[in-house]
Parts: C-alpha cells; structure tokens; sequence
C-alpha cells in the first residue's frame, strides 16, 4: 500500500490545467534527468493533504509506518532528521528546562538546545581503548546521572553512532520512565533496523529515523515517531520547524520505502546483513560483544584518512573515516557486483588494516555561558592554538573521539589545546566568541 504516493500519481495521469504551485507544472524541467519526478510535485490542494494538518492521503501514509515502528504516531519530514530532533525536543522539553543529553548528539540537538534554551547535563560515551571508539551508553549511566539530577525530565540518546554501535534502548527506557522522565531517541542511522527483526527504540517516547540514510527514500525524507503524544500537537510543532511547502516526491519515496521493505526488500536487507558479516570476519572490523547495526561495516585501519582516499582511487567511496576507521553504509541498493569490487580492494589492503595507535579519552571542559548565548553571540574565527581562554561558539569535534571535545559554551585551555595537538588536530577557522576583553 501506497496511500499518498498513489494519489500523486491519480492526479498526475488526468493531466489537469495546473494553475497552482510549483512553478513547473509538472512538466519537463531544465534539467531532463529531474524531469521523472515533476508530476508527482505538487502543492496541497483538493486530495493530496496538507502535511500539517489531518486527514488522508496522510493519516493513512503515517500509520502504516506507525504501525511498523509501534508507535502510536508517525509524522512525516522533509527537512532530515534535523527536523525530527528539533520537533522532538521542542515536545518534551520545555524552554529553560534542564535535559540529559549524550554528549555524542549531532549539531542539530545543540542547535535545537539553543533554540529552545534548554540547558544540558552530558551522558559521557564510554571510550573503548581497545576500539579507539566511543561505546553504548549503559542504563546504569542514565540512572545514575537521573539520580544526581533529579530535576531532568527529558533524556535524549544517540543510538546507532555513526561506527554502528547501539545502546540497550529496551533497558534505559524503564529508568527513564520510573524517574518520571520522557526518552527521546536519534536514531538517524537506524531506519532500516526494525526490518531486520531488531527492536532498537524499544520503549522510548520519541524516535527520529533518516529514511534517506539507509533506506531507498530521497534525500531529507525522515521520520518522527512519538507515543502518549497528542498527534495535533506533533503536527503543530513540526511546522514551527518544517517548511510550508514540503517537498511531495520526497514524502512520496517514503511510502515507496516502507512497500518495497514490506513486499520482500526486508529479505534483501537481510542478504546484505549477511554479507556485511562475511566482510567483518575477513577483514579487521568493530565487533567483539558490542551490539552494532548488522548492515553497518567499520573497519579497522592504521590511518583512516589515507586508507579512504586509496579506495577512492579505485572509484569506491565510503562513508565516513577518522584517524583509525573507515565506515561504510550497506544497503540492498550496494549492488553484489560492488560488494565485490569492494571484497578486492580491501584483499589487495590488508597490510594497511588493524589498530591505529591509541588514543586518550577527551577530557571534559568548563562551561561558561549558556548554548542559547554561544549560538548567537558575536563571533570570530582563530587558529586553534590561539584560542587558550577562549570560549566556543560550535562544536570542535574531531573524528576520532568522534563526540565535541569542547562543545558551544565551553572554554577552551591549554588542557584542551593539549589534547587536540595529540591527536593531531588544528583547526585553523576555530570560532570563539566576541567579547570586550577577547573573552568571556
């Protein structure tokens, strides 16, 4: 079942007089590669749905994937996950409130902190000395932290990390819930999991998927998903955040997505899960008893950024690498033929594979004004080296540890300063924040 792609395409095969937005028409664009896709473009009118509001093609689009996720709603995005944290967020939170954030959160969930200003206590990341990695936050963490922070209400979560880890959402959601306490969880690299018969926002209030990341959807096509919520009120923050004129051909692909996962796509997410683990035991790869997405590949290198280009040179390219991994996205959309373009070029890199040298954990900086006052203070750009007793305007978050080393708000000093020059990282475009004296 299609519901809303279905109406798209009813109202593009009578070839009305479209004397509406957008400006196309839904004919040819100038572009011909895009012009595919102009028909089913179109603007809310009579039958097609407003994104925001109730009733069908909609209603019926979202609670199939409601359903899916079990959850009580889902609400379409078209403005990526981004979107979802901020809509999520600005929920369960309420503005000046005091929330439990992990510290390995996307920019986005500062940005929306900042918006919203929310004031974070950060779940620190285990660091896996033996992966050169950030691990799962444990439920003994969060409730530990609930237990010092009595006031926290909301809790927000990363699960999967970019490497693929995943954290026991099944197990932290109860000590949320006891404290009296919402979980809302980024799971923007994990769309694809609950078909691949994984459960892995198990009783979270909140959940925020990138349809686009890992699934056959266009690009910004995103999921939120909430319970105990009322629907109205998603849809009335969502468009404090989404565009009005949400992008159709995207919000189509995400019913095209979910049919094609439904109608034997989920056999070939898990043939592809079956050959990411053939990789994994050939190949020097995150694994162990860490609990990670089975599509998810995170080799081990001796220097990332030179292992990645090398495949590049042979027309493979990665995801994502850091000093010591390289990390690849793995879909039914990765061709079996590149599957094995990839199997010979790693054969032919062995010698290249296994740990980088260590890595110290980051170290936990000063916070001196508020995420809400980093974001729109006056700001400047510096050297790294010359920010000693200055305070951040964004996150420096070198690759690895992966997580801010100093995040908005924080002060950077020579301890810092140390740790960065270690692991060999000197930003030249720092931005710090304007203040009479140069600092804050």
């Amino acid at each position: 079942m299609t519901p809303l792609f279905d109406v798209l395409r009813d109202y593009a095969a009578r070839r009305p007089a479209r004397f509406h937005m957008p400006g196309h028409k839904g004919g040819p664009l100038p572009i011909p590669a895009l012009s595919p896709a102009a028909p089913l473009d179109v603007t809310e009118i009579p039958g097609t749905g407003n994104l925001y509001e109730p009733g069908e093609p909609f209603d019926s689009a979202q609670r199939l994937w409601a359903e899916r996720f079990a959850f009580d709603h889902c609400q379409f995005l078209t403005g990526g996950s981004t979107m979802g944290l901020h809509t999520g967020l600005a929920l369960f939170c309420t503005p000046g409130d005091a929330v439990l954030v992990d510290r390995n959160c996307h920019r986005s969930v500062f940005h929306a902190m900042a918006l919203l200003d929310l004031r974070p206590v950060y779940l620190a990341r285990p660091w896996l000395e033996e992966e050169n990695l950030i691990g799962p936050i444990s439920p003994e963490q969060v409730a530990l932290s609930l237990q010092q922070h009595p006031e926290i209400k909301t809790v927000c979560i990363t699960s999967p990390t970019y490497a693929g880890v995943l954290s026991d959402i099944g197990a932290i959601s109860p000590i949320v819930h006891a404290h009296g306490g919402t979980l809302l969880v980024d799971g923007a690299h994990g769309a694809h999991l609950p078909f691949l018969g994984l459960d892995p926002f198990r009783g979270a209030d909140g959940a925020v998927v990138s349809a686009h990341k890992t699934l056959p959807a266009l690009g910004q096509a995103a999921l939120l998903f909430t319970r105990g919520v009322d629907p109205d009120r998603v849809r009335r923050m969502a468009s404090v955040f989404g565009t009005t004129s949400p992008s159709y051909p995207i919000l189509a692909s995400l019913d095209g997505a979910r049919a094609w996962l439904e109608e034997g796509g989920a056999e070939e997410y898990r043939r592809t899960a079956r050959r990411v683990a053939q990789l994994r035991q050939r190949f020097p790869s995150l694994g162990g008893t860490l609990s990670l997405d089975p599509a998810r590949l995170t080799l081990n290198v001796q220097d990332g950024p030179s292992f990645a280009r090398a495949l590049e040179g042979q027309n493979i390219f990665p995801e994502m690498e850091d000093g010591g991994h390289v990390v690849f996205i793995c879909t039914p959309q990765d061709l079996a033929e590149n599957f094995d373009r990839l199997e010979g070029a790693l054969e032919g890199m062995e010698d290249r594979m296994g740990p980088c040298p260590p890595l110290p954990s980051p170290p936990l900086p000063e916070r001196v004004c508020s995420l809400r006052e980093a974001l729109f203070a006056p700001t400047e750009t510096l050297p790294l080296f010359q920010c000693a007793g200055r305070v951040a305007a964004g996150q420096l978050a070198p690759y690895p540890p992966g997580v801010p080393v100093v995040a908005p708000g924080e002060r950077i000093t020579e301890k810092e300063l140390a740790y960065f020059a270690k692991i060999g990282y000197n930003r030249i475009d720092t931005p710090v924040i304007v203040s009479r004296d140069g600092e804050v």
